[in-house]
């Protein structure tokens, strides 16, 4: 069976189990949820089982899980009505079958060089933004405590902060400086976390400045990676971090 073929597969039986999901009661929906993301890991294995090997190129298996959680917890915020859960399930289809087609780029650049991979690169930067959204939506909107709001930011952004900055370098050997940035990167995140802990933001702003956050510290650590981290390339990301800052300040109510 060719991989694209497989690819096809995944995302249907994938986009099925959201569908399912909709017909179990709430408490049973999270554990689905949970064995969604563990399908999602043995289908992408078994798409991908040519080109992956017991090395790094395992983290291809990181954005795809962590995507179908993401997409998992939003779906608890969503309207229980169909017109707003069918999109949610075409979304979730599409990205996954993007996912299949970028991670097989990643894992056979591991090999040999190939014209699509800046390409790939690209998209996988988009879905690390996107499924950084939806989990940090979630995780806000539990509203609970400092103590455990730190270590589900942490334990989110350094997964996808490593295979983002893999991503770059795309080597089968374990790689030390980028273990440690996703580790620095992260602590960050969960900083960021701890401040709008005590700002009276809305959900959605806070996720969306986590998300900014995310983006300014991935893109500046694949600059750095690269070698192209020039005063431009940390002038644009800091711009788009400073102006999300300002607008959150207005857009927050600082009555009691």
């Amino acid at each position: 069976m060719s991989k694209r073929r497989r690819f096809v597969i995944s995302s249907i039986i994938l986009s099925l189990g959201f569908v399912a999901i909709q017909f179990l009661t709430d408490q049973n929906r999270f554990w689905a949820i949970g064995i969604l993301g563990l399908a999602t890991i043995g289908f992408f294995v078994w798409s991908l089982f040519d080109s992956l090997g017991k090395n790094m190129t395992l983290l291809i298996l990181i954005l795809p899980t962590i995507f179908t959680l993401g997409v998992g917890t939003f779906w608890f915020l969503l309207p229980s009505n169909i017109f707003a859960r069918i999109p949610i399930v075409i979304f979730y289809g599409i990205g996954i079958y993007v996912l299949c087609l970028t991670m097989n780029i990643f894992t056979v650049s591991a090999i040999r060089t190939i014209a699509l991979l800046r390409a790939a690169r690209g998209v996988g930067f988009v879905l690390s933004l996107v499924t950084s959204f939806l989990v940090f939506d979630a995780i806000l909107s539990l509203k609970t405590q400092i103590f455990v709001l730190l270590p589900l930011v942490f334990a989110v952004s350094f997964p996808l902060f490593l295979q983002g900055f893999w991503s770059v370098i795309l080597e089968k050997e374990y790689s030390k400086d980028i273990f440690i940035m996703s580790i620095v990167t992260a602590l960050i995140m969960a900083e960021t976390a701890a401040a709008l802990f005590f700002w009276p933001v809305t959900v959605v702003v806070g996720s969306l400045f986590l998300t900014v956050t995310f983006y300014v510290l991935l893109g500046l650590g694949q600059s750095k990676i690269e070698g192209r981290l020039f005063f431009t390339t940390i002038r644009e990301h800091l711009v788009v971090g400073v102006v999300v800052f300002i607008a959150m300040f207005f857009a927050t109510h600082w009555g009691a």
